[in-house]
């Protein structure tokens, strides 16, 4: 699907860019435009990728409908990474969290449409299935634009993933424990009876290429991931560590944070089909030509929600999934 064909990673600077990039570039692309506004972090992941030719770094900011639109200029396919991420800074500064997360979303789709670009998928997060804070609300605020944009007098199709939790990306509660049981001999959790989805990053990747290839445009793909306590999580690393005597400190609930976190709403369950064993789809409320025609074979799903807080992990389980993604 991707040989001989453009492609342009908003935001691709991060962990999922660059697998994102490594898994794209054996699908022997065109190019891959790399659109972000972190000068430091292009020149690393250039090096990473030893100056690949097919790699093309631009500086730029999806707040700025121009640079994009000249990004986007003979692209095929847009993966829209780019947004302010963590819970925190968002509900500091919501305003550039609005900025970033919903008018640059536009911007990408505004962009996209003015390119005639053939597909735009977008990443989000089980932050925006019922936000609790300003940055599932603006998530959940780009889905709905992404969704829309399909309404709209265009070629160009949307799609949204939205997943949970993926390990070892940057600021990475994994990263966050281990340098604490290393560095302060214990380990920070907010409340012991958090749960977070999980899944690997190379996981991720290919159920956003699967997504990218057999959506129809207007869907919102939901991966089907495990989920764990926050605390066993932190115990299987402390074992894996070797040290002893580490301890486990309580530190309250931040601003906006779930005990469970959720991939898919009470709401959205009544219009979400079982696509297969790795995916829900949500159906959106709007109406776009020929999409519930296309799913109306698939079953309705038979939950009421799907949030983090059931069907947990062991101990052994989220020992053996960091072990797969090389992080013990």
């Amino acid at each position: 699907m991707f040989s001989n064909q453009t492609v342009l990673v908003t935001g691709g600077t991060g962990s999922w860019g660059y697998e994102l990039v490594r898994q794209l570039l054996k699908e022997n692309p065109k190019e891959i435009r790399i659109f972000t506004r972190n000068e430091s972090n292009q020149f690393t992941m250039k090096q990473e990728f030893d100056n690949h030719p097919k790699l093309h770094f631009i500086i730029g900011d999806i707040k700025e409908k121009d640079a994009l639109i000249e990004a986007c200029c003979d692209v095929d396919f847009i993966f829209h990474l780019a947004a302010l991420k963590h819970v925190p800074v968002c509900e500091d500064q919501p305003i550039e969290a609005l900025k970033t997360n919903v008018i640059g979303t536009q911007n990408v789709i505004d962009a996209a449409i003015t390119c005639n670009v053939h597909r735009v998928v977008y990443i989000s997060t089980d932050k925006a299935a019922n936000p609790s804070n300003f940055y599932g609300l603006s998530k959940a605020m780009g889905e709905r634009l992404i969704i829309h944009a399909n309404t709209l007098k265009t070629n160009t199709r949307f799609v949204c993933i939205r997943g949970g939790n993926v390990l070892g990306t940057n600021g990475s509660v994994i990263h966050v424990f281990k340098r604490q049981i290393q560095e302060k001999q214990k380990v920070g959790i907010t409340d012991l009876n958090m749960t977070r989805f999980f899944l690997t990053l190379q996981d991720a990747i290919k159920l956003v290429f699967k997504a990218t290839i057999e959506s129809l445009g207007g869907e919102i793909f939901v991966m089907k991931m495990p989920a764990c306590k926050i605390v066993d999580l932190a115990q299987v690393l402390i074992e894996a560590s070797g040290k002893e005597n580490i301890e486990i400190e309580e530190l309250g609930i931040r601003p906006g944070e779930k005990i469970n976190e959720l991939l898919l709403s009470k709401y959205e369950s009544k219009t979400t089909i079982a696509y297969d064993d790795e995916y829900f789809v949500i159906l959106p409320s709007i109406h776009i030509p020929g999409l519930k025609e296309h799913y109306s074979n698939y079953k309705p799903i038979n939950l009421e929600s799907y949030h983090s807080g059931t069907g947990l992990m062991s101990q052994n389980e989220i020992k053996e999934m960091l072990m797969k993604g090389g992080f013990i």
